[in-house]
């Protein structure tokens, strides 16, 4: 299905690119996928030069759950000595935290297509093989230990993003009573490889560069907005373009037309 977008981008950046067919869930289940694009990348690094690449220069890139996977692998190499350091990420309308589904992208942008609210949990269910039926339960934030909550806050917020993307309409939740079983069954959600916007300052820290691409009419643009303020409040550069009219998937329907 990339194969058009992928050299679409070799040619106008002359770039070589290399596209990770990592396994799929539900037939292989998190993290494989994260294992098969970190395994994938320090191969790419230690033989860059074989590809005619000059190993300075190399970047990382994803979309959607590719833009997820994009961040956590660049978040696993940070303390690696073993290897070049990466150029860049980028990352196009990632997916980033699995702790507020509430923020404003997702009230105002919960029926758009075509990554609706309830299908972007339902497909993070899947990717782990957990039942689709506590959906509701974590969308009203029952996962969540208090403490958790406190911690999390530090990053997760609607009190940082900025008020012109609230105009559309925000109205605070309030979060429901916690579940001890609620998780215990789902905090791996809460691991930086699924969410890694929930990763440490220390790793935060040492990022590289990063373009973001963020869509007005997507449930995750708010979690491209929380990401750009975490790298640039610990002096990672940080490209930002932003689609005003942009939907989620727009990047591959514009290169594969």
């Amino acid at each position: 299905a990339y194969e058009r977008t992928c050299r679409y981008l070799a040619k106008k950046s002359n770039s070589v690119v290399a596209s990770v067919g990592y396994r799929l869930a539900p037939e292989h289940p998190f993290p494989t996928q994260f294992e098969d694009c970190l395994t994938a990348t320090i191969h790419f690094m230690r033989n860059a030069q074989d590809y005619g690449v000059d190993p300075s220069r190399i970047i990382i890139c994803g979309d959607s759950s590719g833009g997820t996977l994009t961040a956590a692998v660049a978040q696993a190499l940070v303390n690696r000595r073993d290897l070049p350091k990466l150029r860049a990420q980028i990352l196009i309308y990632p997916f980033l935290q699995c702790v507020d589904f509430n923020l404003p992208s997702y009230q105002q942008n919960e029926g758009v297509p075509i990554l609706l609210k309830k299908r972007t949990l339902a497909l993070g269910l899947k990717y782990l093989n957990k039942d689709l039926s506590v959906m509701e339960a974590i969308f009203k934030g029952s996962h969540i230990p208090e403490d958790l909550q406190l911690k999390y806050q530090k990053w997760v917020s609607p009190d940082y993003i900025p008020h012109e993307f609230k105009t559309r309409g925000y109205k605070p939740i309030a979060i429901n009573p916690f579940s001890e079983e609620l998780y215990t069954l789902f905090k791996l959600v809460f691991d930086p490889v699924f969410s890694p916007l929930l990763a440490e300052d220390s790793v935060i820290a040492q990022l590289p560069e990063a373009f973001i691409l963020t869509c007005e009419f997507d449930v995750l643009r708010d979690d491209g907005l929380l990401y750009k303020k975490r790298l640039e409040d610990h002096g990672i550069k940080v490209t930002w373009c932003h689609l005003q009219e942009g939907f989620h998937g727009i990047v591959f329907l514009a290169l594969c037309s």
